[in-house]
C-alpha cells in the first residue's frame, strides 16, 4: 500500500498547448507497476476547454462540480453536470471543456497503451466549434 500526500503534489495549470483558457490539473494517482491507470481532477474556469484529443485506451469523465461540454467528432455538443458520467471508446476524438459562464470539475480517468501513451493531443478547439451549439 502507498498513501500518496496531497502535500506532496501541487497542482499545475495545465499546458496552453493543450487547453484553451485556465485549466489546473491536479494529479491523483499515475499507475504504478503493473497498473497503468491514472486519475486527474480537472478544474475548467468559464469557457476553457481541451484541445481535439484521443485516447489509445478510452476514457472515463465524471463530472464533481458545474457545467460542461463534450463533443465527439462529427456529433452536436453535449452538456454534462454533475454526477454524469462520460466514457469514451479507445481513439475516439473529442473534447470536453466548461460552459461558457460556468466552472466544470471532472475526474478524468485514463489508461495507458502498452508503449506508454495516455493520450494524442490534436490542434485547438476553436471558438466557432466551441460555439456552435
Amino acid at each position: 500500500m502507498k498513501i500518496l500526500s496531497s502535500k506532496e503534489r501541487a497542482s499545475r495549470k495545465g499546458p496552453a498547448d493543450w487547453f484553451t483558457g485556465n485549466v489546473w490539473l491536479d494529479e491523483i494517482a499515475a499507475g504504478v507497476e503493473p497498473s497503468r491507470l491514472g486519475f486527474f481532477r480537472v478544474s475548467f474556469e468559464p469557457g476553457a476547454r481541451t484541445a481535439w484529443h484521443t485516447h489509445p485506451v478510452g476514457q472515463t469523465l465524471h463530472v464533481l462540480n458545474g457545467s460542461g461540454l463534450v463533443q465527439l467528432e462529427g456529433q452536436k455538443i453535449q452538456e454534462i453536470h454533475p454526477g454524469d458520467t462520460v466514457v469514451i471508446a479507445p481513439n475516439e476524438r473529442h473534447w470536453h471543456g466548461a460552459t461558457a459562464n460556468h466552472t466544470m470539475v471532472h475526474l478524468a480517468i485514463q489508461e495507458m497503451d502498452a508503449k506508454g501513451v495516455n493520450v494524442v493531443w490534436m490542434e485547438r478547439v476553436t471558438d466557432e466549434e466551441y460555439n456552435a451549439r
